[in-house]
C-alpha cells in the first residue's frame, strides 16, 4: 500500500503495524497544524485497510509531544488581524478533528511516552487503547497557566480518567511523572528505562496479533458506543455482531484453533 507523504513524521509499516513518529524533536515535537494535518492524512489512508492491525504513536528525540506550536497561534493572530474572525476556531477546531479520527480509528492505537507529554501530547495518550509510558514522562495541561484553554482536549480527558481527575489537572495545570499517569488510569503500564519500554510496546503487539482483527475492530467500536448509545439498543446489536462473529470466517478459525491447540491464522 502507499502511505501519504508527510513532513513532519517518519511512517515505518511493519507487517501489521503501523509506526508513527512525530518529528520535530527541535521543538519537542510541538503539534503544528501541518502535523495535525498529516495525521489525519495517515488516519483516513488506512481506515479501511484490515491488514493493518496496529498503530503505534511515539515521537523523536526522546519526547512525546509538548502541545500545541506556538507560531501557528502567531500565524492565526495574523489571520486574525487580518480580519478572519475564525482563525482562533478554525485553528484549534482543527486539532480536535484529528484527536476525535484517533479515537474512532478502528486499529489498535498504541502510545509510547517519553520526556513531554502535555497538552495536545497529553490529548492523544488519552485515546489510545493502550498507553505505554516511561517513568520520567513528564504529564500535565499547562494551557490555563498560558491564559488559554484545554478546549479540544478537555473531553477526552473526562473520559479517561472521569470528572474529578480531570477538574483537577485542568484547573491547576500540574504535572506529574509516569507513576502518577499510571495510577490516574491515563496510561496503562510504566517503565524504568528505554529498554524495559521497548520491551513493554513489544508484549503489547504480541497480545494484539493474537487477536482476531475483524474482532477486534467490531469490539472496539462497540467499547465506543457506551454512554452514547441507550444500552438496550447496544445490547441488541452486540447480540447481532456476536451471531455475525461466531459464523464468521474467525470464530471458526478461532474455534478450530482452541481445538486443535494451534495458534490461530492471524496470530503472526
Amino acid at each position: 500500500m502507499t502511505l501519504p507523504t508527510t513532513e513532519t513524521l517518519n511512517l515505518d509499516l511493519d507487517g501489521p503495524v503501523l509506526h508513527i513518529t512525530l518529528n520535530r524533536p527541535d521543538s519537542r515535537n510541538a503539534m503544528s497544524l501541518n502535523m495535525v494535518n498529516e495525521l489525519m492524512a495517515v488516519f483516513e489512508s488506512v481506515r479501511e485497510n484490515t491488514s493493518i492491525r496496529a498503530i503505534v504513536l511515539r515521537g523523536a528525540g526522546g519526547h512525546f509531544c509538548a502541545g500545541g506550536d506556538i507560531k501557528d497561534m502567531a500565524g492565526a493572530r495574523q489571520k486574525a488581524a487580518a480580519g478572519d474572525s475564525d482563525a482562533y476556531i478554525s485553528l484549534n477546531r482543527r486539532f480536535g478533528e484529528m484527536i476525535t479520527a484517533a479515537n474512532q480509528q478502528p486499529q489498535v492505537i498504541i502510545t509510547v511516552l517519553e520526556g513531554a507529554v502535555l497538552g495536545g501530547g497529553f490529548g492523544l495518550a488519552c485515546i489510545s487503547d493502550i498507553a505505554l509510558a516511561h517513568c520520567d514522562a513528564t504529564f500535565g495541561l499547562p494551557e490555563t497557566g498560558l491564559g488559554v484553554i484545554p478546549a479540544q482536549i478537555a473531553p477526552f480527558v473526562v473520559e479517561r480518567i472521569g470528572l474529578t481527575q480531570a477538574r483537577r489537572l485542568a484547573l491547576t495545570g500540574i504535572r506529574f511523572k509516569g507513576e502518577e499517569a499510571l495510577r490516574l488510569g491515563i496510561v496503562h503500564e510504566v517503565a524504568n528505562d528505554s529498554a524495559a519500554l521497548d520491551a513493554a510496546l513489544g508484549n503489547t503487539l504480541e497480545a494484539v496479533r493474537r487477536c482476531a482483527p475483524g474482532a477486534n475492530r467490531v469490539t472496539k467500536a462497540l467499547i465506543l458506543k457506551v454512554g452514547h448509545e441507550p444500552m438496550d439498543r447496544l445490547l441488541d446489536q452486540a447480540a447481532v455482531d456476536f451471531a455475525a462473529a461466531v459464523n464468521g470466517a474467525e470464530g471458526q478459525e478461532g474455534t478450530m484453533a482452541f481445538v486443535q491447540k494451534r495458534p490461530a491464522s492471524w496470530n503472526q
